[in-house]
């Protein structure tokens, strides 16, 4: 009976964590954190927010450049694929792009929720640059 209950114990001790790991994984994953999509949201741009072009000599920021290429890559493919690429451009060059990663990461938020809605750009959410996609996420929606 004593080893019986001991065996019983290990089995527990050891299934039981796992479950609840995954049980609270899946309840988190689960909550509409960004909340419900809205198809009247319309957009409006103001005279004051228009953007000037650059200058044609004018050499634009790495920053820059990685941002609109992400961008421009998470309209084409998904954020997951622009999370990954900004994470690998970051840790190929962290002298130069470290500092921006978070305000990158946020644009793509952003641009995220513009493409595919509040609670489907959440569901790519990872801990890249500090979570600052889903900040960017929960800042446009």
């Amino acid at each position: 009976m004593n080893q019986t209950a001991r065996r019983i114990g290990r089995s527990l001790a050891l299934v039981l964590p796992v479950v609840l790991v995954l049980s609270g994984t899946l309840a988190v994953s689960s909550v509409p954190w960004a909340g419900q999509h809205r198809s009247d949201q319309l957009l409006t741009a103001s005279a004051e927010n228009v953007s000037v072009p650059a200058a044609k000599d004018t050499p634009r920021a790495p920053q820059d450049v990685l941002r609109d290429r992400l961008v421009g890559e998470l309209e084409r493919t998904d954020p997951g694929v622009a999370l990954t690429a900004l994470q690998r451009a970051v840790e190929a060059s962290p002298s130069t792009l470290a500092p921006h990663c978070m305000s990158i990461a946020r644009a793509l938020g952003a641009a995220a929720v513009r493409v595919y809605g509040p609670t489907k750009a959440q569901s790519y959410s990872r801990p890249v640059c500090d979570t600052s996609f889903a900040g960017g996420v929960a800042a446009a929606s």
